[in-house]
């Protein structure tokens, strides 16, 4: 990674102020996914603790799903017209606001508000404004040619902070628990330890340059973009590229709908309900999921290289969403674990690869509203399923059925995926 910073600009800011941005990304990046990370394991786990039922579980996590949608568009459509920078440091805010509430409330409707409103992972993955608008700021600073590795390297120290976050939190739930913490004490302590992160990130968005900011000449004197010719009236934010971002947008929605039936907080609730595990073992569970999901993105940046990066997508999705259709046939903990352990060690190659195309074929002052758009989707996807997911869980005999639905969902994406853009001549990497 150090000697990527070596040559990283394609723009006019000096090398060194360059990197200093980019590790400042980074370091955002590691820091909220350690609190996304510790909340997926324990989120579950809490609110079945505060006596809610399974079918209330479900409902909140995709109420809570959508409320991030809503947020994402409207946060990442306005990033490059009013500050990437002040969108991003708004964002934090929301997650201390969540933070703070699920901390002081019992309350269903109060948490389900706060969960809307605020910003808070259910997922154990990128929700909000952040994702989208720190890519395109990335992309604004490093070269085209570059962009696939930084982003693989992006995804990676996410998933190794997502890994020490889901270790962390179950353990310390455990242990404080051992040590004669109420059983709701505990928990809210991981909460706390949310909170606190949105404050700290705030405080890195400030300190990050304006290098990551949209250049004002691609901008008119009202600081939009204007109705040209060569950029034409906006919608979300997008001008020519609103018709390929409106196709991939309706697939990722579908890949992230099979994958809603999956998302950790489900999967932790799973093994929670069907073997019996712990918090602390449900916690290492998650820390290789995420150490293996992330080291796999390294090797999607160089097969993209050879293959291309729709092909690197698919066919690196596609056995990945086999073995997760195997993981509620297995007889133990066991074999479950080991099965899903080996999806996760390939299940994530199509992360940098998506969303170094998608900043590959948008306009430089578009790629935050790109990705808004495209996440917005993902989130709206992924949203629909846990209320499904959750009366499931409650029956012996369907337990199984969010992980077949999930992966028979994400194996359909893959299919429409490769149908519709392998025959594009020439993907453009720049």
């Amino acid at each position: 990674m150090r000697r990527e910073l070596g040559n990283i600009s394609d723009r006019g800011e000096t090398a060194s102020a360059v990197a200093t941005d980019v590790r400042l990304l980074f370091a955002t990046r590691i820091l909220r996914m350690a609190g996304y990370g510790a909340l997926a394991v324990i989120l579950g786990v809490y609110l079945a603790q505060l006596g809610f039922s399974e079918r209330q579980i479900g409902l909140l996590l995709t109420l809570t799903l959508i409320g991030d949608t809503a947020i994402s568009l409207w946060l990442t459509v306005i990033a490059d017209r009013v500050g990437r920078r002040r969108v991003l440091m708004i964002g934090a805010g929301l997650m201390v606001l969540a933070g703070v509430v699920f901390v002081l409330s019992r309350n269903w409707v109060v948490l389900l508000v706060a969960a809307t409103i605020g910003v808070i992972s259910p997922s154990g993955k990128e929700v909000g404004p952040f994702l989208s608008i720190e890519q395109a700021a990335l992309s604004h600073i490093v070269s085209g040619e570059r962009r696939t590795t930084f982003f693989a390297w992006y995804n990676l120290v996410g998933s190794m902070a997502a890994a020490v976050g889901a270790l962390g939190g179950g353990v310390l739930v455990d242990t404080l628990r051992k040590m004669g913490a109420g059983p709701l004490t505990s928990f809210k302590i991981v909460l706390g330890g949310y909170a606190v992160s949105g404050l700290v990130l705030g405080v890195l968005f400030w300190v990050v340059s304006g290098s990551v900011e949209v250049d004002p000449a691609s901008r008119d004197v009202s600081g939009t973009a204007g109705p040209t010719s060569q950029n034409p009236r906006r919608l979300f934010g997008l001008g020519e590229s609103r018709g390929i971002v409106a196709r991939l947008s309706g697939l990722f929605a579908l890949d992230a709908f099979g994958g809603g039936f999956v998302i950790d907080s489900i999967v932790a609730l799973w093994f929670n309900l069907k073997f019996g595990l712990s918090l602390s073992q449900l916690g290492t569970i998650f820390f290789f999921t995420n150490f293996f999901g992330g080291f796999s993105g390294l090797v999607a940046a160089r097969l993209a290289n050879r293959f291309g990066l729709i092909n690197t997508m698919v066919f690196t999705h596609l056995p990945s969403n086999i073995l997760l259709m195997l993981v509620p046939l297995m007889p133990n903990s066991w074999s479950a674990i080991a099965v899903l352990l080996a999806r996760f060690a390939i299940s994530q190659m199509d992360v940098p690869t998506r969303q170094s195309y998608t900043m590959a074929v948008v306009r430089p002052e578009e790629r935050s509203a790109a990705a808004g758009v495209t996440g917005v989707a993902r989130t709206l996807g992924a949203a629909i399923a846990p209320v499904l997911a959750g009366p499931m869980l409650a029956s012996a005999r369907l337990m199984g059925l969010p992980f077949l639905i999930g992966g028979g969902v994400k194996i359909i994406y893959d299919v429409l995926l490769y149908r519709s853009f392998s025959k594009v001549a020439k993907e453009k990497q720049s």
